[in-house]
């Protein structure tokens, strides 16, 4: 199966929008990373919490080819590793870094609702 470029579910937003976004959402992301680390003394899971993020970042830059190979559904579960690893680190850091753990709550939207794209292209092409 290849690429469908010619379907796009109606609320897909426009391509020109997606590269600001995530050059912020990984600005953001690299905050994170950094705060924890810097207050990792305060964070009692904090090898599990860098685990947990370091995986979630390999699945997130595994995703673009995956999707774009129109391997919808490996796509879609690169997507579920990373919000629910994701969340586990900011549930993970959250008390001894609440401003790390905050900065990647847009992080997980902006990935659901990927998912939810990724899910569309799925099912269209199912």
């Amino acid at each position: 199966m290849t690429f469908d470029s010619d379907y796009e579910p109606f609320f897909q937003p426009p391509g020109w929008i997606i590269g600001p976004i995530w050059s912020v959402l990984y600005v953001m992301l690299a905050i994170s990373m950094y705060t924890t680390i810097v207050n990792r003394s305060e964070i009692s899971y904090r090898n599990i919490a860098i685990a947990l993020f370091t995986i979630q970042m390999i699945a997130n830059l595994m995703w673009p080819s995956v999707f774009n190979d129109a391997k919808y559904l490996q796509s879609l579960l690169l997507i579920v590793v990373m919000v629910v690893f994701t969340i586990a680190y900011a549930y993970l850091v959250y008390d001894g870094n609440k401003q790390g753990s905050m900065l990647v709550w847009p992080y997980i939207a902006w990935v659901s609702f990927a998912g939810l794209i990724n899910a569309a292209y799925y099912l269209h092409a199912n």
